[in-house]
């Protein structure tokens, strides 16, 4: 009777445990599961970098307006407009973007960003952003007064000047002054954002 129960537990113990293949399946599952929460985590992450960039842009463009509409010193003059100069990631041929906020104080106040010699007073600049970490301008597109919307832009420039807030929406490939403008951003995984100004001084973030 002893030994059969001996046996008996000999046999219990044996079947209790996991076997090779058992831990292998177990392990694949867990990895697959970490695999996906990681991926959904980057993702979350760079969609929201991607928010903040786009209204850290659109932040940029309201301070251009407070500064245009207000009494804003740039050098020794009172008067100048301000505003906001686009690129994209093509139109300089390098694989990033800058945003510049300027001082329309060259004459003639052309409503251009002017800096024909940087880092000296015949210059406009007043800041300049350079959008890294593969982040990107992507692509602008503007709508004439009296014309359909074009996306072919390259350079973008947006001012303002008191008193009213509005927006003289301008680019060197398309004459006259534009009724709205959206600048694109996109991320590293091709998620966009789209920041739109419009004449009557309107910014938003889609």
């Amino acid at each position: 009777m002893r030994t059969s129960r001996i046996d008996r537990t000999k046999r219990i113990s044996a079947q209790a445990g996991f076997t090779l293949a058992e831990m292998l399946v177990v392990t694949g599952i867990m990895v697959l599961i970490s695999g996906i929460i990681l991926m959904n985590n980057n993702r979350f992450g760079g969609v929201i970098l991607l928010q903040n960039l786009a209204y850290d842009i659109a932040l940029s463009v309201r301070q251009a307006q407070i500064f245009g509409i207000s009494v804003q010193r740039f050098n020794d003059s009172f008067e100048a407009g301000y505003g906001m100069h686009f690129q994209t990631n093509t139109s300089g041929g390098g694989s990033q973007s800058t945003y510049v906020l300027f001082a329309d104080a060259l004459a003639p106040e052309n409503g251009f960003y002017d800096c024909p010699q940087p880092g000296t007073a015949n210059c406009e600049l007043v800041q300049s952003t350079t959008i890294a970490a593969g982040y990107s301008i992507s692509q602008i597109c503007v709508t004439p007064a009296s014309d359909t919307e074009r996306c072919d832009i390259t350079s973008l420039d947006v001012t303002f000047r008191r008193p009213e807030p509005d927006a003289y929406i301008r680019s060197p490939q398309v004459s006259g002054i534009s009724e709205s403008a959206d600048i694109y951003v996109r991320s590293p995984r091709g998620d966009t954002k789209i920041i739109s100004v419009y004449a009557n001084g309107q910014i938003s973030v889609q």
